[in-house]
This record gives C-alpha cells, structure tokens and sequence, in this order.
C-alpha cells in the first residue's frame, strides 16, 4: 500500500504524530509543495492507495478522482473541505475521513487581530525599516473608540467582540441572515448593510464561503468603506471581489490584512503582492501547533481504523 500526505510545507508530519503502525502497512510519502493542477496531481498520485489532505490546499474534483485509479481512501484535516467532489467518491466507493478540528476557533480569531494590529501601527513596514537602518517612518492609529465591523458573527465572528470591547471600541455586526437579537445576544450592535460599510473602521470578515456568499464584498461594498478603513479577511479570499479590492488598494482608498485569496499559494506574479497599503500572511489562520498535533495524530488514527475495517469520522454528504 502507497500513502501520500500532501502539503506539509512546514516538514512537521513525520514528527507530530508516530506513524510506526502505518509504515508497516506500507510506503509513505509526504509532500512539502503543492501540487497545482489536475494534470500535476493527475500524474503524481496515481499510484498511491490512500492519500492525506491538509485542509482544502488540494483540490478533489470528479476528474481527478477518475484518474486516480487505485485511490482506496483520502483523509481531510479539519471538519469540512467544500473542494472534494464526494458523488465522485461515493461513486467509487471511497471513503473520505476528517480529522477533529483542533483549537481553529481560537487561533484564527487571534491572527485576526494580529493582522488589524500589524497593519494599524505599520508593523511590518517599520521592520524592514529597522533592519535597513531607518527610524520611524510611519504613524499609526489607535483601536481605542475605533468601530469594529463584523461581517459574520458566528462562533469564530463572536470571538472577536470581547477582544474589541478590551481595547475600547465599538462592535457593530452584519450579514445577511443576523438579526439584532443575535448580534445583541454576541454583544455586538445589529447594523443595516449600508450602516456596516459606511461606519466601520476595521471591517473584519468571519464568514463561511458558498455560492450565496461568494463576492459578498464587491465594488458596492468596497466603495461605501470609509476612507482610512481596515478590511481584514482570515475566512475565504473569494468572499471579496478581488478586481475590486486591488483598485480601492491602489487607489489608497483603504488598507487590508489578508490571510486568504482566491488562488492558494498565492501566485509569485500577482498583484497583491505588490499591493500597498497591505499587510499579508499565508493562510496561517488555522496553523497552531496545538491545531497541527491534532491534525496528524488522527491522520493516523483514520488510516489504521480504515485498515482494520473499521473507519472513523467518515464524511457522509459535500460539506
């Protein structure tokens, strides 16, 4: 038996679980890149039996899996992947097991912060200053009486109101399923559409991605942000319409601290990259090791429950 665990690009997947049981069943091998096409992926996994995801990094539509022929079992960390095409699994009789989902909750909702704080005192910028023998090229902001716009208050969105209420500021709260009282019950102000856009100083966006919410930050939403506003993104990149997001940064209409994007890595040509007025990481939202421990230890648990006849965690339906 052949198992290919994929994107381990911090070389930790040998070391964060023992997968002594799991190598006398078979070879394994792990992957510290991305494979970033069908045909890539195609061509790479053929002969592996079971193979191992991190999260939605690698996509599994229906015609990858149609030429994966002696694919037997994938494994997903987390909870969800909305990117395997599971009538295509169903189809072959393949079972797509997950991982628990680690302390997420928690260190997205952090990172969050860390980006509104970085980008806000100019963290990054004065770094590179430092190190290049400047001093003090750039003057920040405060949160203190600042308004901190909420899109989505959901478990991770709810994470963010006491925090905000800490450091002095105002949490008001939108999407389009909220009511006031269920912003109220999360200690945020229920805004109008129009009110959130046009009174936030930081919009900080906790949303789930679908087909009803993709784009739900487009030209009208960027366009009615405050100028000087904040809009901080650790969900999905396609929630916000990317054309539009660069035009308003180039502009220098508005800043952003982003964790997500629309193509994941983040090609070495796109323009975010040289985007100003910009503060970005690489999908660390989820990347703890409390989180990665998690992830790999039941990887490991998933494949040996397999083996024995026996899976665990077995995704039934496309999440």
């Amino acid at each position: 038996m052949r198992i290919a665990v994929l994107d381990d690009y911090q070389h930790v997947a040998s070391t964060y679980a023992d997968w002594t049981q799991v190598r006398a069943l078979g070879e394994i091998d792990i992957f510290d890149r991305n494979l970033g096409s069908v045909e890539e992926a195609a061509a790479t996994l053929e002969p592996y039996d079971v193979i191992c995801l991190m999260r939605e990094r690698m996509p599994v539509p229906a015609s990858l899996v149609a030429r994966l022929p002696n694919l037997k079992l994938l494994v997903t960390t987390g909870v969800h992947n909305r990117t395997i095409d599971f009538a295509a699994t169903n189809a072959r009789g393949i079972p797509v097991c997950h991982t628990r989902g680690g302390d997420s909750l928690y260190s997205t909702s952090e990172l969050a912060w860390a980006l509104i704080l970085a980008a806000l005192r100019h963290i990054p910028q004065e770094d590179r200053h430092v190190r290049a023998g400047s001093w003090q090229q750039t003057i920040g902001g405060v949160l203190h009486g600042k308004t901190l716009g909420l899109l989505g208050l959901g478990r991770l969105g709810a994470q963010m109101v006491p925090v905000a209420k800490a450091f002095g500021m105002k949490v008001i709260a939108w999407s389009p399923n909220l009511t006031p009282e269920r912003a109220a019950a999360a200690g945020a102000d229920y805004a109008s559409k129009d009110a959130f856009f046009a009174d936030a100083d930081i919009v900080s966006i906790h949303m789930v991605l679908s087909e009803r919410s993709k784009g739900i930050v487009g030209p009208a939403e960027i366009a009615a942000m405050r100028p000087g506003a904040l809009l901080v993104n650790t969900s999905r990149g396609p929630l916000v319409d990317e054309a539009a997001l660069l035009a308003a940064l180039e502009q220098g209409r508005i800043f952003a601290g982003l964790d997500v994007y629309d193509i994941e890595p983040l090609p070495a040509d796109h323009p975010l990259r040289r985007a100003k007025n910009t503060v970005l990481s690489p999908h660390l939202g989820y990347v703890s090791e409390a989180t990665y421990r998690q992830f790999f230890e039941d990887m490991v648990e998933d494949i040996l429950a397999w083996h024995a006849g026996q899976p665990v965690r077995v995704l039934k339906v496309d999440h």
